[in-house]
């Protein structure tokens, strides 16, 4: 059964195994109150790791049950992202999530050469899931947050990424929509020879999983009437189920276009490591992060 709103992730989630999640530096309230819920919902069991003291305190200020918790002693940010990681490399933990520490240091203890969770060879991207009020059913988008100008071999991962969640979603044979300026082939323009390139190769069987095509500009990849004005055929056009941008800016400006202005909710995990890493921001709703962690458990 396709899962066709957050709401329904969450209740796919809450019918599976928790999962274990481990927060690396959880010494605020808003991760608390992110993890808390998720918690609550059943989706996962936490580890926190961070300065225990605060994480006690900040869970009394709050009136969190410290019981819900698993509490991991770090004197300083560095440490409780080192410790966090090497929970999921003991198998102790199956989730990651970054808490109060700076992204660029979570990052650095995800790509850690010798302790680390990126395997030779795989290259760490950003997928978004995204319900729209305007949109019959979720989106799923990448990269908005990590690749600024991804290469060819990075898009291929990128569409890996797209794909495997669009089928963790339930969703048999997604439809893949490799973006670009126009749906006219553009030689000069990198975006669109590559997107057709992308969907030779899928027509010839070096992509496997998902329906390819490209170039499309945005309007023709999701709405019915703006492919069919312009002539567009196959079945991605107008129906696409994923969204693959050609650069960061692209896709950072859709994903806050839609949040800010569109009233879309999101669910969004860091994919390509040993784990889904769930990146949260204090400016993410509590939706988002609950969402995000829910995202993250059905992926794991």
């Amino acid at each position: 059964m396709a899962i066709k709103t957050l709401d329904d992730l969450l209740r796919a989630v809450q019918d599976r195994p928790r999962k274990r999640l481990a927060v690396a530096w959880a010494n605020d309230a808003h991760t608390l109150e992110g993890v808390n819920a998720a918690v609550e919902a059943g989706l996962v069991e936490a580890l926190l790791v961070g300065d225990e003291p605060t994480m006690r305190q900040v869970c009394q200020e709050l009136a969190l049950p410290p019981e819900r918790f698993c509490f991991i002693h770090a004197a300083s940010d560095s440490e409780a992202a080192a410790k966090a990681v090497g929970l999921i490399r003991s198998g102790e933990a199956d989730l990651l999530m970054k808490g109060l520490l700076s992204t660029d240091k979570y990052m650095r203890a995800i790509l850690n050469k010798e302790q680390g969770l990126l395997e030779p060879g795989a290259i760490l991207n950003h997928v978004t899931v995204m319900e729209h009020p305007g949109h019959p059913k979720l989106i799923i988008a990448g990269d908005v947050a990590i690749i600024p100008e991804p290469d060819l071999k990075e898009k291929l991962a990128i569409l890996a990424s797209l794909v495997r969640t669009a089928q963790a979603l339930g969703i048999t044979l997604p439809k893949v929509a490799v973006l670009s300026a126009s749906e006219v082939v553009m030689p000069k323009l990198r975006s669109s020879a590559e997107a057709a390139l992308m969907s030779k190769m899928a027509e010839r069987g070096q992509i496997k999983g998902a329906l390819v095509d490209g170039p499309m500009a945005l309007d023709g990849a999701l709405d019915p009437e703006s492919a069919r004005i312009k002539g567009m055929g196959g079945p991605v056009a107008g129906d696409a189920d994923c969204l693959l941008f050609p650069f960061l800016e692209a896709g950072n400006t859709f994903y806050k276009a839609g949040t800010k202005l569109g009233g879309a909710e999101v669910a969004a995990v860091v994919a390509g490591a040993r784990v889904p890493c769930v990146l949260s921001s204090r400016g993410d709703s509590a939706k988002t992060k609950l969402s995000s962690i829910a995202l993250a458990a059905l992926l794991a």
